[in-house]
């Protein structure tokens, strides 16, 4: 009897993201970073819902009690509590929701205009290019932080103009990037051949270089969002963020200045919030970086 061996099949080569992804789980800190974000979020999302059915957890953060104030933490207040009584880990649990939102949401501003000011740039080039980017060198020059914070003195403190205003100033870094991305592959063939086919600029930067300049986007956007939240947190500091008695982490710590040394975790808890958050969005874009780095050399 004749046997015959079979012939082993062929594995599917993974996908460009299946493959960055692969190396990426092999970071063992981008994957530690990355747990961290979600476990953030997580809290944020049920603190927000929480709070929007009207259910204290585990205190209502804006409740005063004279009685309890300036207390080190406790059995009841585990992070102890403010100059008026209130419980500091239900601020903080409560202001989680605001930092994360600025941060994601003047991303996700951010990305919108520096990727299509990028892509509009790099596609066309020529006049198109030189106009646009003499107009990101010159916001180039002016120091972000301060723009943000004039801006948000003219406007007014509250969480919308403060989306708005790091969103609409924080773009220039993403625009220049997606600019180097098109103008290299602008030239590429499959665009060349789009192009063959009458296909129009639009479409040719949406559905074909786009997508293919999209992993050196999602990392600018990964550490876009520590800069927001550190952004946030320094106009709350300074009182040209969100407004008492809305609880933020910038808030917080500004509250507990007058009282940083007799009552070190008014400082302390929050600052480690910060500092937890923006140090897992820069270990997880660092991660990302270097696995698309990684892919970039290999291709």
């Amino acid at each position: 009897m004749i046997t015959t061996t079979p012939t082993p099949v062929e594995a599917v080569p993974a996908s460009p993201a299946g493959r960055m992804w692969r190396r990426f789980r092999r970071d063992k800190i981008g994957m530690a970073a990355l747990s961290m974000v979600g476990l953030l979020g997580v809290v944020a999302l049920v603190f927000f819902i929480l709070d929007r059915l009207g259910i204290p957890f585990p205190m209502d953060p804006d409740a005063t009690n004279l009685e309890r104030k300036l207390l080190p933490p406790n059995a009841v207040n585990w992070l102890g509590t403010d100059n008026l009584g209130r419980d500091v880990l239900s601020r903080l649990l409560n202001g989680a929701y605001i930092s994360l939102t600025v941060g994601f949401v003047a991303v996700f501003v951010s990305l919108s205009i520096g990727v299509t000011v990028g892509a509009v740039a790099g596609y066309f080039g020529k006049w198109v290019d030189n106009l646009i980017m003499r107009v990101v060198d010159a916001i180039m020059c002016f120091p972000t932080f301060f723009l943000i914070l004039t801006a948000v003195a003219l406007l007014g403190p509250s969480i919308f103009n403060i989306i708005v205003v790091i969103g609409l100033v924080s773009w220039t870094g993403t625009a220049r990037l997606v600019r180097a991305e098109f103008l290299t592959l602008r030239e590429s063939a499959y665009v060349q051949a789009a192009r063959a086919l009458g296909q129009r600029g639009p479409r040719i930067i949406f559905r074909h270089i786009l997508p293919n300049a999209a992993a050196p986007i999602l990392v600018t956007a990964v550490l876009g969002v520590p800069e927001a939240i550190l952004a946030e947190a320094g106009l709350s500091f300074l009182g040209f963020g969100v407004q008492p008695p809305q609880a933020t982490w910038g808030n917080i710590i500004a509250d507990g200045k007058t009282y940083i040394l007799d009552a070190w975790w008014l400082i302390l808890f929050p600052g480690l919030a910060i500092l937890v958050a923006a140090l897992s969005f820069y270990l997880t874009g660092e991660s990302l970086r270097q696995a698309v780095e990684t892919r970039s050399e290999r291709s």
